[in-house]
């Protein structure tokens, strides 16, 4: 008996020694493939203040790079392959989950030539620069090895720029040409880019905040080397950029909007709906989740409307809220930035009730620059887990007086906190998941929390006005709207007016923003579904975990639940939820 007892005890320990050595060779593959994927993208190594690759540009729209790509996830999933699952710990059995998805994810995505439309108005790889060199943005500019590295920058950018003026040529050719309605947004983008005095560029603000610490010798040098760069290679760049687009490419743009219209454009469509949601949602599925929560929503602004007793139908309601100049009470930006400034101070006594986890990053509120105000969305850009670059809350403001009141509660909820400023920043801080966990954007999983955090503005002191309750609506019913015209455009054949009046008809927004937001999808199929898909999955979570565990339900607990591993595809995350839930109930029965 004893020597029975004593070979199993030998078992257990012989399992369990395996076990942890799998966990740490493990660990050690997925630090590999860390390492490897920020020296492939040292702009995104930058983005998460890693700055030993701060002199070098990835050129993403080359060949090159997409061949490194692929042999960078096919390599690391050929090594993931030779683990067993079961030999790891829980939380590596997550890892192991996520890391397999994303590495086949994208490689599936490398067979799509979304590289041939590297424009567009909204992000491309010259709007990214000149994020990166404007001196306020990812790149620091603090020392003068940061000045040099950004010099070095500047070399690479304009192969980059050639590289993507061929493959332009190369989209004619093979019938993937832009719409044409992209390229008309694109060219005074670039116009405002150039200038004739060196001073006035963009890229010579770090030179007109160089530190005083800096000698004599460095401020001269340095000012001579970014007056010359300017002038002999970024400004060139963008002069090529402009003369092809204008006398060559605009009058081969296509009048077509949709995937639809291009050769395998609907198997890609069905690939990106899958891979923007992280399930195996079809068009036609997300089509009907989004009229069904459109009808859904607009009941919800009826009793909007009733509570504040409007006695129009909703349509002149939402006209009557969006033209109203009651609703647009500011005349400078700085009277918008106060008025975000208000909403953050009113959350934080609140933050308790929610929150168990706060993140230890910095959190700034700033206007989106004047230059790219006009074709942004608010949005959020992350800080370094090292506190020296804080996360930063972007909101454009084209005109101060034209700047709705009423839709800045939830957009501050959403955006900031404890939207993204909460959930990446949570992520990133986070030492116990793995590296390529920490920079890991699901947007279904990342969009989702964004839109649901909308939902908590009652609980964290804020929509005591029904006006900003229906700004809230009005958050819901717009990522609805997105369900619909996004696969209206790319899965239907709608055309771009279609969808811009389908907004027009069924949500508060001028026709101004509704085209904007229509040529948002229209260049980033897909994308858009992320956040009405995401927040549901997330909202089911939730009702679940209400229903199963009753009183013991704890809201701190199942936000703990949703943020502490951090982004998950939406099919690993509803597995993970279901047991929490499943390991609370056996508590709370163990308890009793």
């Amino acid at each position: 008996m004893r020597n029975s007892f004593l070979l199993i005890l030998l078992l257990v320990l012989a399992s369990s020694i395996v076990k942890g050595q799998s966990n740490k060779r493990f660990e050690s593959m997925l630090n590999s493939y860390f390492e490897d994927y920020l020296k492939l993208n040292p702009t995104r190594a930058t983005t998460l203040g890693d700055y030993r690759y701060n002199d070098q540009l990835e050129n993403s729209l080359s060949q090159i790079y997409r061949d490194q790509s692929k042999r960078l996830y096919s390599r690391y999933l050929d090594s993931l392959k030779r683990f067993n699952k079961q030999q790891l710990s829980a939380r590596d059995q997550l890892s192991y989950q996520i890391f397999q998805y994303d590495l086949e994810k994208n490689i599936a995505l490398l067979q799509y030539p979304s590289y041939l439309n590297p424009l567009n108005q909204m992000f491309d790889f010259r709007l990214a620069f000149s994020q990166l060199g404007g001196g306020t943005g990812n790149h620091p500019f603090k020392t003068v090895k940061d000045y040099d590295d950004f010099l070095k920058r500047i070399d690479q950018f304009s192969l980059i720029t050639d590289t993507a003026i061929a493959n332009l040529r190369k989209s004619i050719t093979a019938n993937r040409a832009q719409p044409k309605v992209v390229i008309e947004k694109v060219i005074p983008q670039i116009k405002a880019m150039i200038t004739d005095t060196v001073t006035k560029s963009l890229f010579y603000n770090p030179i007109k905040n160089i530190p005083a610490t800096f000698s004599a010798e460095d401020k001269a040098r340095l000012t001579t080397a970014y007056t010359n760069a300017i002038q002999q290679k970024i400004t060139p760049s963008y002069q090529r950029l402009l003369s092809f687009l204008q006398n060559e490419y605009l009058q081969q743009a296509r009048p077509t909007v949709g995937l639809l219209a291009l050769n395998g454009g609907k198997e890609e469509y069905t690939f990106l709906v899958k891979y923007y949601t992280t399930t195996n949602l079809t068009p036609d599925e997300v089509f009907a989740i989004g009229q069904s929560e459109v009808k859904r929503i607009h009941t919800e602004m009826e009793k909007v409307k009733q509570q504040v007793g409007y006695t129009g139908d909703l349509k002149a309601f939402l006209n009557h809220v969006l033209t109203d100049k009651k609703f647009f009470p500011f005349q400078k930006d700085e009277e918008v930035v106060a008025v975000y400034n208000q909403i953050y101070e009113r959350i934080k006594p609140h933050i308790a009730s929610q929150f168990n986890m706060v993140p230890k990053t910095a959190f700034e509120i700033r206007p989106v620059e004047k230059y790219r105000a006009a074709a942004i969305a608010a949005h959020y850009m992350r800080g370094t887990a090292d506190g020296a670059r804080p996360g930063i809350f972007y909101f454009p403001v084209v005109d101060a007086t034209k700047y709705h009141y009423w839709r800045m509660e939830d957009l501050f909820l959403h955006e900031a906190i404890p939207g993204h400023h909460y959930q990446l920043s949570l992520q990133l801080e986070n030492p116990n998941i793995p590296g390529f966990q920490n920079i890991g954007s699901y947007g279904a999983y990342v969009e989702g929390w964004g839109l649901y955090a909308e939902s908590l503005g009652s609980q964290l002191g804020l929509y005591t006005d029904p006006y900003q309750r229906l700004g809230q609506l009005y958050g819901e019913i717009h990522r609805a709207i997105r369900l619909v015209v996004d696969a209206g455009i790319h899965h239907k054949g709608w055309t771009r007016e279609q969808a811009i009046q389908y907004c027009l008809d069924n949500e508060p927004i001028t026709e101004a923003n509704a085209i904007q937001e229509i040529e948002r999808y229209i260049v980033w199929p897909g994308q858009a579904l992320s956040y009405k898909i995401g927040e549901l999955k997330i909202m089911e979570m939730r009702r679940k975990a209400e229903k199963a565990l009753t009183s013991k339900f704890n809201v701190r607990t199942f936000h703990d639940e949703v943020l502490k591993d951090g982004a998950l595809p939406l099919q690993i995350f509803e597995a993970k939820m279901n047991a929490w839930i499943q390991r609370q109930r056996n508590g709370s029965k163990q308890a009793k």
